[in-house]
């Protein structure tokens, strides 16, 4: 079995580098007749700087990702794929890759064609929103997660949904190496004649090596004869922000307290090997760390593998692992508790040698060759229930099942009794900046939608919030204005042409599906009133958008000759647009596709419904398959990004991607389904809508199942935690457009049924 490691690596100094560098090796060890550790599969190394050639990698790296690159990820991915690997094992740890708490991790397994093994190195009880779909995205797309203690098990199963029976428990392994007889480092000054207590590791502040300096007044006055030696080098991310100001602190504290003679630094990185000398040679070791939240400690492995007498703080891997008789804990920042532990141990040597002894017989159970046959036969497992057929059709089978429960939480949280608020702090509205007729005419739109569906109350109870909103923003000459502050005073004269557009469109299709007479004539009224405005209109998306509420208009009232007239005029301006810019690369309106890109073929999809223009529909179907392929060609849906614009032979701005794109995009193939009912326009709506649930660049969802609002875009990153108005609504209208397309095709499927059976 060939297997492909996404991971750190030696050189590079970090834990999981050495971790996963030991676990190749203990997998390779089962299978002698390999030989070199490149026979037995294939590393792919993550770097932390832009450079490729940082390290000195050993043969066995075949493929560098540069952390903050997202494009060697995918790349990465291809290269996995396209290789002899026959199942990937993944490294994982939040800071280690790039992006919001390593999001950047996410598109390359998205993408993964071979089974993958997660090893989850950190499980947090308190995870960041984005730190928990990180996880269950990994747990989603993982044949195995393997965890080192059954508190990560409970924690995955409780706080983020991980069915338990693909977790499995896989202990930290430690050296597979015996004590020396002759042990040099008995011979070092620090020592030599002394009763050592040693910690290991990188150094940084959550250690809590001050908790052993502030203990050892106590313990030297009993034993005299003690040196604390602390192995290990500062953190690199440490030493880059803050230098040796940890390590200085501490011997500024070991002055104070008058034991600096009592203190010794070794300042390296040692092997394994020096590594057991160490700990053989040392009496006590101590984990003193500052917080419970630590689920694995390589170090407390290492430690118990050696057969060390442990003391440690009660983090969780330490109580799991120190259960039994293993060690002794102490509490946390407690130096008394800790001086009367290790002054006892001291003392006893009966007691300390069974620490020693329990330890020893443990850790054989965790040597590395017996954690490499675990990890082997999980591996098999992953590869004999691998299905990546299941995976490509999980990602394009239109599923109403995977859909959120509609809920009107977020939409009632925004809305007072002016209307709805522009923006929100993370699910908080933010009064700070007002109101706005766009946010308001889709809120609108989103409530009526809602209504149609089950005549929901809620929904029922916003209509006139949102209608009185559009009244008070008309100024007396029909025209609308955009902002409103939170004192409800004008903050302009007149809005831009798409709020009005907008507008027209929220008007038109209340219009169109009014739910009493009352509310039909009041927007009739605002309707008739704006239509002077219509001939003054100069910008696309602004004409499209009218163009949208006058065809909802006419399909109630379709005698209308003269609103008929002003359609086929506004539709002009586009068709116009097109045979202008056109190419026969570039087949779209603009010379540069810049926002809410799917309003465009909308437009004309909705006016070539009312007037039969055959030019106009002939458009908008170019147009649309050419910004299908521009969009959807990955198989998910990849906005124009509002981080500088797509021009032709322009490269592709990936970021910020919007949720108005893709509600836009939404709606433009359910109009096409409605028009020509060809199924192949269900699925591109539906992998469009999935955008809002993860199915995107980033692999991470923007709704969010707690507030039921949807998150204001998606960065390079990672996400932007706002959940204002536009977002949400755009999320909420797409929502409810592919319940009503799956709806249609339930009810065109029995019409086509019923008139076979004829």
């Amino acid at each position: 079995m060939k297997i492909a490691y996404i991971s750190t690596y030696p050189p590079r100094e970090c834990g999981i580098a050495t971790f996963n560098q030991n676990l190749m090796r203990a997998i390779n060890s089962n299978y002698p007749e390999r030989g070199a550790l490149s026979h037995g599969g294939f590393v792919v190394a993550l770097n932390d700087s832009e450079s490729l050639h940082e390290y000195e990698y050993p043969e066995e790296v075949k493929y560098v990702i540069r952390q903050n690159n997202q494009k060697d990820y995918i790349r990465a991915a291809n290269y996995i794929n396209t290789s002899s690997a026959d199942v990937c094992v993944m490294e994982h740890e939040f800071g280690i890759y790039g992006g919001e708490n390593g999001i950047y991790i996410l598109p390359l397994i998205n993408r993964l064609e071979k089974p993958l093994i997660s090893i989850l190195h950190t499980v947090l009880k308190d995870p960041t929103y984005v730190q928990r779909i990180i996880i269950r995205e990994i747990a989603e797309q993982s044949s195995k997660i393997i965890v080192m203690s059954q508190r990560a098990v409970e924690f995955l199963t409780m706080f983020y949904d991980v069915p338990v029976e693909k977790i499995r428990i896989i202990e930290h392994g430690v050296p597979d190496v015996e004590p020396r007889r002759e042990n040099p480092v008995k011979n070092l000054s620090q020592f030599k004649n002394h009763r050592v207590l040693l910690t290991f590791g990188l150094i940084s502040r959550n250690k809590g090596l001050e908790t052993v300096v502030r203990a050892l007044p106590q313990i030297i006055e009993k034993h005299p004869d003690v040196m604390y030696v602390v192995l290990g080098n500062t953190h690199p991310g440490v030493i880059k922000n803050s230098g040796e100001e940890y390590r200085d602190r501490l011997k500024s504290l070991a002055a104070q307290l008058n034991v600096s003679r009592y203190l010794s630094f070794i300042n390296k990185f040692v092997s394994e090997e020096e590594l057991v000398d160490y700990l053989s040679a040392a009496e006590i070791y101590l984990t003193p760390y500052l917080n419970e939240a630590q689920i694995t400690s390589g170090t407390l492995s290492y430690a118990i593998g050696a057969g060390a007498a442990v003391v440690s703080t009660p983090y969780w891997h330490a109580i799991e692992l120190l259960a039994n008789n293993r060690g002794r804990l102490f509490e946390f920042k407690n130096a008394d508790s800790l001086a009367n532990i290790v002054n006892e141990l001291l003392d006893d040597k009966r007691l300390l040698n069974e620490l020693r002894e329990n330890a020893y017989v443990y850790g054989l159970g965790l040597r590395w060759p017996v954690i490499g046959a675990e990890y082997i036969k999980a591996a098999q497992q992953a590869c004999e229930t691998h299905d990546f057929s299941d995976k490509l059709l999980k990602n394009s089978i239109v599923d109403p099942e995977i859909m959120p429960k509609f809920s009107l939480a977020h939409v009632l949280r925004l809305t007072d009794d002016t209307g709805i608020v522009q923006h929100a702090k993370y699910g908080i509205p933010n009064l700070k900046e007002g109101y706005c007729v766009d946010d308001n005419t889709r809120a609108l739109i989103m409530a009526l939608m809602a209504y149609q569906r089950n005549k929901s109350k809620e929904a029922f109870d916003l209509l006139p919030i949102y209608l009185s909103f559009i009244h008070y923003m008309q100024t007396d000459d029909g025209n609308f204005r955009n902002f409103l502050g939170f004192n409800r005073q004008y903050l302009d004269d007149i809005g831009s042409e798409d709020s009005f557009g907008r507008t027209v469109w929220a008007l038109g299709y209340l219009i169109g599906c009014a739910p009493n007479n009352s509310y039909r004539e009041f927007a009739l009224e605002l309707f008739h009133r704006s239509y002077s405005h219509f001939k003054y209109l100069k910008h696309l998306r602004g004409i499209a958008n009218t163009i949208i509420g006058v065809s909802c208009y006419l399909k109630v009232v379709p005698g209308d000759e003269g609103m008929l007239g002003e359609l086929v005029s506004l539709t002009q301006p586009l068709i116009d647009a097109y045979e202008r810019v056109q190419t026969v690369d570039w087949q779209w309106f603009e010379e540069t596709m810049t926002y809410d890109n799917g309003i465009l073929p909308l437009a004309l999809l909705h006016s070539c419904e009312i007037t039969g223009n055959e030019k106009a529909r002939q458009i908008a179907l170019k147009t649309m398959a050419f910004l299908d392929k521009i969009t959807l060609s990955n198989g998910y849906l990849s906005p124009v990004g509002n981080d500088g614009w797509y021009s032709s032979g322009g490269s592709f701005p990936i970021f910020d991607q919007q949720a108005i794109e893709t509600m836009a995009m939404v709606l433009m193939h359910f109009q096409a389904y409605k028009i020509f009912r060809k199924p192949q326009y269900i699925e591109k709506m539906f992998l469009c809508y999935k955008w809002f649930l993860g199915e995107n660049t980033l692999r991470v969802p923007l709704y969010d199942h707690e507030t039921k609002g949807c998150c204001d875009g998606l960065r390079s990153t990672g996400i932007n935690r706002n959940q204002g108005a536009e977002s949400t609504l755009a999320y909420m209208v797409a929502h409810l457009t592919v319940l009503r397309a799956f709806e249609l095709e339930y009810e065109y499927n029995k019409v086509s049924q019923f008139a076979e059976s004829y």
